[in-house]
């Protein structure tokens, strides 16, 4: 896997969510479609070079191994969601209202996503890595992504100057465990619940 950091990745992957090898976007879109289809475990990179017309050299010549191959399609549609994230809540006055609509907004997004929300209830245990403890993972760039907001909504609503990067990992480590493991005491089956549920809990984290 990667070593570069968060920063790093996630400033490129925002400025340029496709890669600018036409072959390698022909590679993600193969595997986005396999992946989606047959899951990552009965997967393998024949099957994704085949569906891309392409050889398995060429392949591995991109992307090395199946797991960097699985992290660079769930990152660059982690990336899309980024966008969609923002579209979503950019309207909206406040960080407190920000964060519960982008939390209502990240889970029907992930769930409805026929690639994260079938491999969600498919095979999580695979996911899991991706969104966790693997170096440049999923995790560690939405934590980051989400600093980002909460810290330019310190300058701009006059909130204590103090390090983000907790509340964010928080808050992004909340929502991970419940699209992991849905079921709880907690009532989250539609988005009016989800909204109760971020206004109580999530947003009061930012006066922590």
């Amino acid at each position: 896997m990667r070593t570069d950091t968060n920063d790093s990745w996630l400033a490129r992957a925002l400025a340029q969510p496709e890669p600018e090898d036409r072959t390698a976007q022909r590679i993600l879109d193969a595997a986005l479609e396999q992946f989606t289809l047959l899951g990552l475990r009965r997967s393998s990179v024949d099957d994704v070079a085949k569906r891309a017309g392409v050889s398995r050299v060429t392949v591995y010549r991109r992307f090395q191994t199946k797991d960097k191959l699985v992290e660079e399609t769930l990152l660059r549609e982690l990336s899309r969601f980024f966008q969609r994230l923002d579209a979503a809540v950019a309207a909206l006055p406040t960080m407190r209202e920000r964060v519960v609509e982008g939390f209502v907004v990240a889970l029907r997004h992930t769930r409805a996503h026929p690639l994260f929300g079938g491999l969600l209830r498919l095979e999580p245990e695979l996911v899991l890595p991706y969104l966790t403890v693997q170096g440049s993972s999923s995790l560690s760039a939405t934590v980051e992504y989400l600093t980002v907001h909460l810290r330019r909504a310190q300058q701009v609503e006059g909130r204590p100057d103090q390090d983000p990067r907790p509340v964010a990992e928080l808050m992004v480590r909340v929502a991970v465990s419940f699209l992991l493991n849905p079921a709880s005491c907690i009532e989250m089956e539609d988005e009016g619940q989800a909204r109760a549920f971020a206004r109580r809990y999530l947003a009061p984290l930012l006066d922590a």
